[in-house]
């Protein structure tokens, strides 16, 4: 089955629920960016929690988080939008560290323990909206669930997971978001919190064929769920030759025509999902003149 996110409520719409399936997504990361083990952990990780905070948005709306930490793996750069696309790189995509004391994959050896978490949201309006928290963990889901109590004021158990196989290949990936409404007893914010401190990382319960549905009826311990939306997820990017052109014409006619002479054509390479757009001496020279206006 093709990758979904699933929206929910829950006890009487006090408790707003996520869980995604992003296997195919992360896979897509994986292979276009050539990462290996811990790195495909860390970026599919982040691209996992950005799906999830992009399904609060509307659907034109888009976001980025960064993750810039004190690690090997630099910064983490994830876009995402209201309608289940993502696209995202890591700077170092080759890092195989050895497994951690748990036996898992050692995340927070790659990312680092200091830094910056960054989610900067465009709504459509004149400024974009900017939130920013210290790394407190570099495992990632911690993350998210710091950012989203302290820079949104919505507590938050965020998770995801990223199942590597031996060969570097993505088997499964996923993870859930379930946020606490105003007004919730402290009865039920017991309950959850005790069903996740027992709960199975969400990439084996997927590995054992469990589906986002009832990934959540399982971690919110009840039969009052109502499932809202089922949106497909999918890694894509909206880079073009023209977008690139136009990064091109900010050069100046003077540096195009560097281009020409020494390099005889130039070529584009896009960070977030490596597609290559080539130029020619005759495409620069046409871009040249829409320069100079000729």
């Amino acid at each position: 089955m093709s990758d979904y996110l699933v929206k929910a409520l829950a006890y009487g719409g006090f408790v707003r629920a996520y869980a995604v399936n992003a296997t195919e997504t992360i896979s897509e990361a994986q292979c276009r960016h050539d990462t290996w083990n811990t790195a495909s952990a860390a970026l599919g990780r982040t691209m996992i929690g950005a799906l999830m905070l992009g399904a609060t948005l509307k659907g034109e709306d888009k976001m980025t988080v960064k993750i810039e930490g004190d690690g090997p793996a630099d910064a983490i750069i994830v876009d995402s939008n209201g309608k289940g696309e993502v696209k995202g790189y890591i700077k170092n995509p080759h890092i195989s560290l050895p497994l951690n004391q748990s036996g898992k994959i050692d995340v927070r050896g790659a990312v680092g323990t200091a830094g910056m978490f960054t989610v900067i949201k465009d709504l459509g309006l004149k400024e974009p909206f900017s939130g920013q928290t210290p790394i407190v963990s570099g495992e990632i889901g911690e993350d998210f669930t710091y950012y989203l109590a302290v820079s949104e004021q919505i507590p938050s158990a965020v998770g995801v997971s990223v199942l590597v196989d031996t060969d570097d290949s993505i088997k499964t990936a996923g993870g859930f978001m379930i946020q606490i409404m105003p007004g919730a007893s402290e009865e039920i914010i017991d309950q959850i919190e005790e069903r996740l401190k027992e709960t199975t990382r969400i990439s084996t319960l997927l590995d054992d064929g469990q589906t986002p549905e009832e990934i959540l009826q399982s971690l919110l311990a009840t039969t009052d769920v109502e499932f809202l939306e089922t949106l497909p997820v999918q890694f894509k990017c909206d880079c073009s030759k023209e977008k690139f052109a136009s990064a091109i014409i900010t050069l100046g006619a003077d540096q195009i025509q560097e281009l020409i002479d020494q390099d005889h054509g130039a070529e584009a390479v896009c960070a977030f999902c490596n597609n290559k757009y080539k130029y020619s001496e005759d495409d620069l020279y046409e871009l040249k003149q829409e320069i100079l206006g000729e």
